[in-house]
């Protein structure tokens, strides 16, 4: 118990708790709990048995974490936000277990949000006060309102589409601070008869496909892709309407507004890509250097930078 500091109203009934954690007045903590180090607990916080908080973990005034609940290192509960364990409470019944709430490393929560059971929220996300979290939150996304929506990628740099069209249609693909990803400027024709665009495989296109997709009348709130292809290059254009890409190589992100059908993002292997603000009438192509193989695919971020920091 020596170790950290606790004020002398606070009930400290755990002994796993953490060197230079602070805890402060009327602060209540069972003894099944797991507190790691250099945490700050402020006013009137109560935490069950069933909870593990890591490493420098702040957690404002008001706040319950119920049985269930992890907080991974480094996060930020704002004040009054609210963690729920049970997705049919009734008075005196109690489930056999509690469902899961985890707060991936990094991620902020923000005052008097609520977060529902079974949620995951990923690393360095960041939910907005007062928002309602029904669904898991991907890594690095804002979300917010009720129910939560994705608002916009932390950190990651945005860029439109027309700004690319210049400079790439000169022959050179746009970089990005994202390893590997380029934007690419097609050719369009247009006339009175209307407008054409093209790509040939060995002049516009930085491989051979093997096959395409398509994706459309997607709700403009909903998000796909969430993945990343170990081995398979992707070629996006958004040939009507608009979306937005979001593409991650484990350090460095950049989100792409799609809203000319002579503009492509070609997304190399080992990319994280999320394509999200959908317009009502969006067509995405997407265009791929091999046949789809499920073990291609990396759909857990975290399996994701395990391999990134692998190479």
């Amino acid at each position: 118990m020596s170790g950290f500091s606790k004020h002398p109203s606070a009930v400290v009934e755990t002994e796993n708790i953490g060197e230079g954690t602070r805890v402060w007045a009327f602060v209540h903590i069972l003894p099944g709990a797991k507190i790691g180090a250099d945490c700050n607990l402020c006013d009137q916080v109560f935490i069950e048995n069933d909870v593990s908080v890591g490493d420098r973990v702040t957690v404002k005034s008001g706040v319950q974490l119920w049985d269930g609940v992890t907080l991974e290192d480094d996060v930020f509960v704002g004040p009054n936000a609210t963690f729920t364990n049970d997705p049919f409470p009734r008075s005196k019944q109690y489930p056999e277990s509690f469902s899961r709430i985890i707060v991936r490393k990094g991620a902020s929560i923000g005052a008097n949000a609520t977060i529902l059971p079974g949620v995951t929220v990923g690393q360095y996300a960041m939910v907005g006060a007062g928002s309602v979290v029904t669904k898991d939150v991907p890594p690095y996304a804002i979300v917010v309102g009720n129910p939560a929506r994705i608002a916009g990628y932390v950190t990651a740099e945005k860029r439109g589409a027309k700004e690319f069209h210049h400079d790439a249609a000169q022959g050179t693909p746009a970089e990005l601070n994202v390893k590997g990803a380029k934007v690419y400027a097609l050719p369009i024709l247009a006339d009175l008869r209307g407008s054409l665009s093209f790509a040939e495989y060995e002049g516009n296109l930085p491989f051979i496909p093997k096959r395409y997709f398509l994706v459309f009348d997607v709700p403009s709130r909903e998000i796909r892709g969430e993945h990343a292809h170990r081995e398979c290059h992707q070629f996006l254009v958004c040939v009507k309407g608009n979306c937005s890409v979001v593409v991650d190589d484990g350090t460095n992100r950049a989100e792409i507004l799609l809203n000319n059908p002579g503009v492509g993002l070609h997304i190399p292997p080992m990319i994280w890509a999320t394509e999200y603000k959908y317009s009502p009438d969006a067509v995405l192509l997407a265009l791929a250097s091999d046949m789809y193989r499920a073990d291609d695919y990396i759909r857990d971020y975290e399996e994701f930078l395990k391999e990134v920091n692998r190479k």
